[in-house]
């Protein structure tokens, strides 16, 4: 008999609507969409269904980890993590 998926927040294995992941600067990575968070053990955090996002610590100071407490301002912490922009790709030849 196969077991049943874990679903959490109405998350199945099949998502199709889209998670965001946004970087806050100097802050945490806000999450938006379905999604399902666990530890390394699989252990899964169940996550209230109306809350429309949750936001992850970066700085490693919260309290709740593995989610944001504001620490961030308390500490300083200071990351801006940007994407770098990628170079084109240079055409290949042709044989």
């Amino acid at each position: 008999m196969l077991a049943r998926p874990v679903t959490n927040r109405g998350v199945s294995p099949f998502m199709s609507d889209a998670v965001k992941i946004t970087v806050r600067p100097n802050g945490p990575l806000r999450v938006e969409g379905p999604f399902v968070l666990s530890d390394a053990d699989g252990k899964v955090w169940e996550l209230p269904a109306d809350k429309p996002f949750f936001s992850l610590c970066r700085c490693g100071a919260s309290e709740k980890r593995p989610f944001c407490d504001g620490s961030h301002k308390r500490i300083g912490f200071v990351c801006a993590a940007s994407p770098e922009p990628q170079p084109e790709p240079e055409p290949q030849p042709q044989p």
